[in-house]
């Protein structure tokens, strides 16, 4: 049975929930304490002291935004995977990846290992539409070896896109899901940055 929330905490609760789905990250004590009027941190940590007695929240030790809600345990195991800007999945292009919060994902329902090491990107262009990759959709990755055929996220003489990996005549080369795109064939240097194990769209 759900606990009895007092009308803050309620308020608190839902502060929480609003603000994982909108930005992917919990807000700091700092942010609630502002967001509240609260006179200090203190006061905001002891309300998230009682939503956590309570066990509507769960708060991950050594991850100061890391809060998971029991409730929606049952979907599966819910991890946050880093959001790192977006990627062309054009023409490549010159991108610098910064770090750009997270997104929680249901990692059983996407079939991704619990141990893997992923991170997301948003996904820009239509050089992949073929693959039902399209522009605003992110796409989850996780740093391994390619095998042919994977869709990748690639580094191709210093420019990244997204684009399938192949091998012929033991030369490995980027090919698009779209007959517009050319065959990109790197002059120096190929990197794979990551490898495509699930995709996200949100509903417009």
């Amino acid at each position: 049975m759900r606990p009895e929330l007092t009308n803050r905490q309620q308020e608190i609760l839902d502060y929480l929930r609003k603000s994982q789905r909108k930005t992917g990250l919990m807000p700091s004590t700092r942010e609630i304490q502002h967001a509240f009027g609260f006179a200090s941190q203190t006061a905001a940590m002891s309300h998230l002291r009682a939503l956590e007695r309570k066990r509507v929240i769960l708060r991950l030790p050594g991850k100061a935004r890391a809060v998971i809600f029991p409730d929606e345990l049952d979907r599966g195991e819910i991890m946050d995977i880093p959001v790192y800007g977006s990627i062309a999945a054009g023409m490549a292009q010159d991108v610098e990846q910064e770090r750009q919060g997270c997104i929680s994902v249901d990692v059983t329902a996407l079939g991704i290992p619990r141990n893997a090491r992923t991170f997301a990107l948003k996904v820009r262009g239509d050089s992949m539409i073929d693959a039902h990759i399209c522009s605003g959709d992110t796409v989850i990755l996780e740093f391994k070896e390619p095998r042919k055929g994977d869709i990748v996220a690639a580094l191709i003489d210093g420019e990244t896109t997204l684009k399938r990996y192949v091998v012929e005549k033991g030369k490995p080369f980027l090919r698009a899901e779209n007959a517009d795109y050319p065959d990109l064939i790197p002059a120096r240097e190929l990197i794979i940055q990551g490898v495509l194990v699930a995709l996200m769209r949100h509903a417009a």
